[in-house]
């Protein structure tokens, strides 16, 4: 979580922000930046160590391969969308019927009426939400983005997890704890075994995401872990690491 002059912002927190300024700012933007960030002012925050006061977020150019790290001042943010907020978007009939994602998010969104903890659609149908860019392609999957506070149980895990099953779109569901991310899916499939945790300082192994120690990933699992963009993607990544990962430890107890 990062604080801001009025709101604290969270990972996942789109920013409507002063373009110019954030520019002006950031002598290593590519071109593309300062070409599509005046006509959609919107950031992601994203995950990361920082110093002072400036927030880790992510540009999202129009092309796939168009994305670039950076940091915003607080005093540039003209208005915080959290996921919870665009719930509340209305999704035009035209999108439903053109994209498979937006159709699940209508249908997840009655599933979930009784869903307590605060979550909503993240990656490019949440991006679209916010900014009414159409964004999000008819094989784009639905990102959804859960605040746990509080430890979730392997039950409520895979219950939620079996509440967004069968629907137009592929699912990808990305907890958030105070401490870091983690794939519920991979949580309630691989539980009580160590799972791959997105933490500001990078990608971790651990079993316990809402625990102080989260533990570390050894060095020989370096080059098959790649904090991708693509939740699907680090999903199939983790589930080799932890592979790798079990073999290297019975290496290790027999020597």
């Amino acid at each position: 979580m990062f604080h801001c002059e009025a709101d604290p912002v969270r990972t996942h927190d789109l920013l409507e922000i002063d373009a110019k300024q954030l520019i002006s700012s950031q002598a290593s933007a590519p071109h593309w930046v300062e070409k599509d960030l005046p006509e959609s002012p919107f950031v992601v925050v994203r995950r990361g160590l920082t110093t002072g006061q400036e927030i880790p977020i992510g540009v999202r150019g129009a092309q796939r391969n168009q994305r670039w790290a950076g940091f915003c001042h607080p005093k540039w943010i003209k208005s915080i969308l959290t996921p919870s907020h665009l719930l509340s978007c209305a999704i035009p009939n035209s999108r439903a019927d053109a994209i498979p994602a937006l159709r699940a998010l209508s249908l997840l969104r009655d599933r979930w009426v009784d869903f307590v903890l605060p979550w909503g659609p993240g990656g490019s149908v949440g991006f679209e939400l916010a900014t009414g860019n159409c964004v999000a392609k008819p094989e784009s999957d639905l990102d959804i983005v859960i605040y746990a506070e509080r430890r979730m149980t392997a039950d409520e895990a895979k219950a939620v997890c079996d509440r967004a099953m069968n629907l137009p779109a592929v699912v990808d569901i990305r907890v958030e704890t105070p401490l870091c991310g983690f794939s519920l899916r991979e949580s309630a499939s691989q539980n009580p075994a160590a799972i791959l945790l997105r933490a500001p300082s990078g990608i971790v192994l651990g079993k316990d995401p809402w625990g102080a120690d989260l533990g570390s990933v050894d060095s020989n699992l370096r080059n098959c872990i790649v904090d991708s963009p693509n939740p699907r993607s680090l999903d199939l990544k983790s589930s080799v690491a932890v592979r790798i990962f079990k073999s290297i430890s019975k290496k290790g107890t027999t020597k």
